[in-house]
């Protein structure tokens, strides 16, 4: 299996799940359901290592188009 995913487009659904978790995290909070900032952060950051780990176990970044015809 080989995922075919760019660091650009990666980095942005990166960023956009984590904007999406904090601003749920913020409701929590508006609720009465107080979560503290620093077990988020350092959950983020293990996602970020698990999901770069597995893209190099499937087959690493997109550098060129191999099979990619010109237009």
């Amino acid at each position: 299996m080989s995922l075919d995913v760019s660091r650009g487009g990666l980095l942005v659904a990166f960023a956009i799940f984590g904007v999406i978790v904090y601003e749920f995290r913020t409701v929590l909070d508006f609720v009465g359901v107080e979560l503290p900032l620093l077990p988020y952060m350092a959950a983020v950051f293990v996602l970020a290592g698990v999901l770069l780990w597995v893209i190099t176990l499937t087959g690493g970044w997109r550098t060129d188009p191999e099979n990619d015809k010109p237009a």
